[in-house]
């Protein structure tokens, strides 16, 4: 464990001050950048091997290994923080039924990993070809085989915007949902999941959403809320996200 932690340390302050400043100096840019880049894909791949270790021996999801993934896959403004991570991969460990995450990207990799263990599956929608073609290749060269990736441009609905999900994947009942796409500036958000995955959300069905702490999401939950006629709860104390979950069965509804 000694060795992760070091890990997390060099990604998050790297290199030597002094020894930084010197190369801004002497290394060009572009130089600069692909030393950078091979800095991130080492942290990747002993982090990843780390996970994946403890996903096999039951150890838990570790903060400090999943700091370490959000470094190494290189998108910290748009990736999801440890908080948010978590809690998708210990509901996804958990979960008694197909997976549907909207958006890809170091979820991807992770849940998909989960679910390749319990015998689960991943169905993934992605309307970003150069982004979707990236997580595709993360797989394959890790040998992740139980994601369904399903890349294709955002559909025009009546008053959204959302993605438009292959025939074989509004066949399955989802029991959990990641939903952190499509982006904020869609028209609509991320609001079309419900009127176009409803009738694929099985009873008691979880949706993560993320970004709680935007107007537009909390707005979206709520309107969830009333549409399925269910309670919402902000989760996470530093970057929040809001957690859903579907009644069982028609019973439960007519009680509450």
């Amino acid at each position: 464990m000694t060795v992760i932690a070091n890990m997390h340390n060099q990604s998050s302050s790297g290199l030597n001050d002094a020894v930084k400043n010197v190369a801004k100096f002497v290394l060009p840019s572009p130089v600069r950048s692909y030393l950078h880049s091979i800095h991130r894909a080492v942290i990747f791949r002993r982090a990843f091997k780390k996970f994946l270790s403890d996903l096999h021996n039951g150890a838990g999801f570790n903060r400090t290994v999943l700091s370490a993934l959000i470094f190494g896959w290189g998108n910290e403004a748009w990736s999801s923080d440890t908080e948010y991570l978590k809690g998708c991969l210990e509901h996804a460990q958990t979960c008694r039924g197909p997976i549907l995450e909207c958006g890809s990207g170091l979820t991807t990799l992770l849940i998909g990993a989960v679910a390749q263990k319990s015998g689960n599956i991943l169905c993934s929608l992605e309307h970003h070809t150069v982004w979707g073609n990236r997580v595709d290749l993360f797989l394959k060269r890790y040998r992740i085989d139980t994601v369904h990736m399903h890349v294709r441009p955002l559909k025009e609905y009546s008053d959204f915007t959302w993605y438009e999900p292959p025939a074989e994947s509004t066949q399955e009942n989802y029991a959990l949902v990641i939903c952190d796409g499509p982006p904020g500036a869609t028209r609509g958000g991320r609001y079309g999941l419900i009127p176009v995955m409803k009738s694929r959300l099985a009873p008691g069905c979880v949706i993560l959403l993320d970004d709680a702490d935007r107007v537009q999401e909390q707005e979206i939950a709520r309107r969830w809320s009333q549409e399925l006629n269910v309670r919402y709860e902000t989760l996470g104390a530093v970057k929040p996200y809001i957690r859903l979950e579907l009644h069982r069965d028609e019973n439960d509804a007519q009680t509450r």
